[in-house]
């Protein structure tokens, strides 16, 4: 499974929704919607400042997280930025690959 960081912010009707709802409930809609999607929450923390809430999640392929995401934006009551995240190992994985690549005016 691929791990997954959602930083969203409440846009229109969407922090008021947040208000009649509260947050373990948006908590609960939120791990509902990954867990259908064969995804499993890890955590969801709510904030204050560039976004309100940031939801770290695994998502069993791209697509997925993609689907999910565009599904969640299209209300249009949330706005978000999904950020893939990638382990220390895959890391080293990715810098050991033989990548060849010249330098533009190189």
């Amino acid at each position: 499974m691929a791990k997954y960081l959602l930083a969203a912010t409440y846009q229109g009707g969407g922090l008021e929704g947040l208000t009649v709802d509260g947050g373990t409930v948006r908590v609960e809609v939120v791990r509902s919607l990954i867990e259908n999607a064969g995804g499993q929450l890890e955590l969801m923390y709510f904030s204050f400042g560039e976004y309100d809430t940031y939801v770290l999640f695994d998502m069993p392929d791209h697509v997925t997280a993609t689907a999910m995401a565009i599904a969640v934006r299209v209300g249009g009551l949330v706005n978000g930025r999904l950020i893939p995240l990638l382990t220390p190992e895959q890391i080293d994985a990715a810098v050991n690959l033989p990548i060849a690549y010249q330098q533009p005016g190189r």
